[in-house]
């Protein structure tokens, strides 16, 4: 791949669903893992299950921040229980080629997950991404405080000494892009659906597409 002149000083990409394809198979055994903690721990049916995390998304913006706050719930217990993949090889569905696109980045590039520590290094070994990344940001070093929230974004950049629109950050999910576009950053948006909001800078099919646009950012 033909290496390219970049303004990007600083790239922070999400993993699932834009460096490999986690819906429909890992998304939906992680949804269903959640639903049954809350029955299990909150001691509800599956009905009733399903309408508290509603609930929970909607008030607190995630599954864990409600029952940690609402039922004392430990957070590293709901997320070792939840993110469970022995057979991760088996299922994990990616393109080989992302591995030559993140090494032809110039500039430092940091993961940021919403996910566990655990499940995200076992993703990024089957990939074969380890040491590619100049750091890794996980839940668990947000504190628990997922995205889209402004103070755990804030918290990655002043930590890794990065602001402005040199710093290109490239996700699936719009509501962290729209935070990300509020603290001035570049956002790359990784959908094949219509249309493009106006706080994307920039939308792609395809992560690999990134490699033909990244000297315009």
């Amino acid at each position: 791949m033909r290496q390219h002149r970049s303004r990007a000083a600083l790239w922070l990409f999400d993993l699932d669903d834009t460096l490999h394809r986690a819906t429909p198979v890992i998304f939906g055994r992680m949804n269903r893992a959640m639903t049954e903690y809350v029955m299990r721990h909150v001691g509800v049916d599956e009905g009733a299950a399903d309408e508290l995390r509603r609930e929970y998304w909607e008030r607190y913006g995630a599954t864990l921040l409600g029952l940690m706050r609402r039922h004392a719930v430990d957070p590293d217990h709901f997320l070792r229980e939840t993110h469970v993949f022995p057979d991760l090889a088996h299922v994990i569905d990616y393109d080989r080629r992302v591995r030559r696109l993140l090494k032809s980045l110039p500039g430092r590039r940091v993961l940021v997950s919403n996910a566990p520590q655990h499940y995200v290094h076992g993703v990024l070994r089957e990939m074969r991404l380890h040491g590619l990344f100049d750091a890794v940001e996980t839940i668990e070093s947000m504190n628990y405080v997922p995205k889209p929230a402004r103070s755990s974004l804030a918290r990655i950049l002043k930590r890794h000494q990065a602001r402005g629109r040199r710093v290109v950050m490239v996700e699936d999910n719009l509501a962290n892009l729209r935070t990300a576009k509020r603290l001035g950053l570049t956002t790359v948006w990784i959908a094949r659906t219509p249309g493009r909001p106006a706080f994307v800078d920039v939308k792609l099919a395809s992560v690999l597409q990134l490699s033909k646009r990244s000297r315009l950012m």
